[in-house]
């Protein structure tokens, strides 16, 4: 069973208090969203494997680590995952991205994939699947999906907020795949709103309604 980590990072945990706010402003709300996507990033990237280089410096020859060989992909379910790129980005500037579209049919409910663009190399790259919410778990669920018929083998799924009936649902549908959160929240509500969540994050992120 895929794992699920919650990071308590103090930065974190005090720029999600501002990001819930009803008062914060779309310019402010999508600052925040990069910024807390960035410093995920840190703690996600923990575990890449390092291997040992010569570096010249102005001194003196320095024996230093850089990353081994590992090729990653972000992977922003559209549309509000794409608020969580840049962030990584700055973190994380040679990775590749990918981009998967998702909209939910109005009769069954169900996600219907859309658009589908992956790297090329998708079978040997390590793939960080970003989407401000984890709710229901239908969008990640189906993300996946469409991934792995593409060739992804290695997949993880970032999120800022998840209820647990997401996370249930995700390790039912894809039990190898860990989760990462900023917040495991309280619940869903009757209208399938995360609580007490942060609102629809597309809706802040690009001003919409």
């Amino acid at each position: 069973m895929g794992k699920v980590y919650v990071f308590d990072h103090p930065l974190i945990q005090h720029k999600l208090s501002y990001l819930r706010n009803e008062k914060t402003g779309t310019k402010e709300f999508r600052e925040l969203t990069n910024e807390i996507a960035g410093l995920m990033a840190f703690e996600i990237t923990r575990e890449l494997p390092l291997e040992d280089v010569k570096v010249q410096t102005p001194v003196a020859e320095a024996d230093c680590k850089t990353i081994s060989g590992k090729k990653l992909g972000i992977v922003p379910i559209l549309r509000a995952g794409l608020g969580m790129v840049d962030g990584m980005m700055d973190l994380i500037p040679a990775a590749k991205i990918g981009h998967v579209g998702l909209y939910r049919d109005p009769e069954t409910l169900q996600p219907v994939e859309y658009y589908v663009k992956l790297p090329s190399d998708t079978g040997e790259r390590d793939f960080i699947v970003v989407d401000p919410m984890l709710a229901t778990g239908g969008s990640a669920i189906e993300a996946i999906n469409v991934m792995k018929k593409r060739g992804a083998k290695n997949i993880r799924l970032m999120c800022l907020v998840a209820a647990p009936e997401g996370v249930e649902a995700m390790q039912e549908a894809h039990p190898e795949v860990d989760i990462y959160l900023a917040s495991l929240d309280e619940k869903l509500n009757e209208k399938g709103y995360i609580v007490p969540g942060l609102g629809d994050a597309g809706d802040r992120l690009f001003g919409t309604k």
